[in-house]
């Protein structure tokens, strides 16, 4: 924030208004004002479309359950060096020949490594010999052995490392706002995570720690979209007492759809790329961060606001007090440097 406030002081003299993007409000947020959509007249609609996609996530793992990785189940991690270099999709082709398709495949310059369960020694040799197809040259480097234990403490310790994320983010929002408007916040919290798990229950993703690290980074932009557009709610319904929640949630969602979809989209740029130009654990991190971010964005505003507006008629508490301004200071001394 420092590095971009210095930025624009030093270039906001020497170029128009035009040019830097200051000479107006921008054309969504314009076209957003002018039109005035009412979103929250169709409450009912959004929630239970939202009901409709969080069950059919729970669905798919109920019905398919969720695949764990090695990590959580045991297995072992075999590097290969190589003569030649392989790409890792020509590497993770050549490992599902050799039957092994779920294996999780990393390709260097001079390496390969599998990470698979129920890799035996002749296991181990017959990927050996499709890897020598292509690479050259293949000989074993290392090999790591994960036990069922291990597998299953490691496990315990992710489930426990998301409780405890999903927890704190909760304490945050109850001391942060009203307890309708924290509640909203949660149910649009769950629906976004049970439609990132269920989209890798229906696609047999590997569950593993990438997807942990995706997930946490789900839940931290999820909440701080909501506590964005809430807190708008709060200076919007203190401003207008006299109107309803609804024309408030409406009126502040609106207002931060512009920044939402601005900060989404320099995020979905990079995911993009990498859906498309990483390997295998890379392009399911970036799945799984483009369809939280997605269903992040979306649920701050057709989950979390109907929800509230929902809600609020169960707390009798009046719209909060508008921020009364600050009492001016007065100058102390003459100013006169000795």
């Amino acid at each position: 924030m420092l590095i971009t406030r210095v930025l624009t002081q030093a270039v906001i003299g020497r170029v128009g208004p035009r040019l830097s993007g200051l000479g107006s409000a921008g054309s969504v947020r314009t076209w957003l004002t002018r039109r005035n959509p009412q979103l929250m007249r169709r409450a009912k609609l959004w929630l239970g479309l939202a009901g409709a996609l969080a069950a059919v996530a729970v669905a798919g793992l109920v019905a398919r359950g969720l695949n764990f990785g090695v990590e959580f189940t045991g297995g072992r991690l075999v590097e290969f060096a190589t003569s030649r270099p392989i790409s890792a999709d020509a590497a993770g082709e050549a490992v599902a020949r050799a039957g092994f398709p779920a294996a999780v495949v990393q390709a260097g310059d001079d390496g390969v490594s599998v990470r698979a369960a129920r890799l035996g020694l002749d296991e181990v040799a017959r990927i050996e010999q499709a890897l020598e197809a292509q690479a050259g040259e293949v000989t074993k480097r290392s090999e790591e052995f994960i036990g069922p234990s291990l597998g299953k403490e490691l496990r315990r310790n992710a489930l426990v490392a998301l409780g405890v994320a999903v927890a704190l983010q909760l304490t945050y929002l109850a001391v942060r706002f009203r307890w309708t408007f924290g509640a909203a916040a949660v149910l649009a919290l769950l629906v976004d995570v049970a439609v990132v798990a269920g989209l890798f229950a229906w696609l047999g993703k590997p569950i593993d720690g990438v997807f942990l690290a995706a997930m946490l980074t789900v839940v931290g932009y999820s909440v701080n979209d909501k506590v964005v557009v809430f807190d708008r709610v709060r200076e919007l319904w203190a401003a207008r007492r006299r109107e309803p929640l609804s024309a408030a949630v409406n009126g502040a969602i609106l207002q931060t759809m512009p920044r939402t979809v601005n900060t989404g989209l320099g995020a979905l740029f990079i995911l993009l790329a990498l859906m498309a130009f990483g390997g295998d654990s890379l392009r399911d991190f970036a799945i799984a961060l483009v369809t939280g971010i997605v269903a992040g964005t979306l649920s701050s505003a057709f989950v979390a606001g109907p929800t509230a507006i929902m809600l609020g008629r169960f707390d009798r508490r009046p719209a909060p007090e508008p921020a009364k301004p600050r009492p001016a200071r007065e100058p102390r001394g003459s100013g006169a440097v000795v």
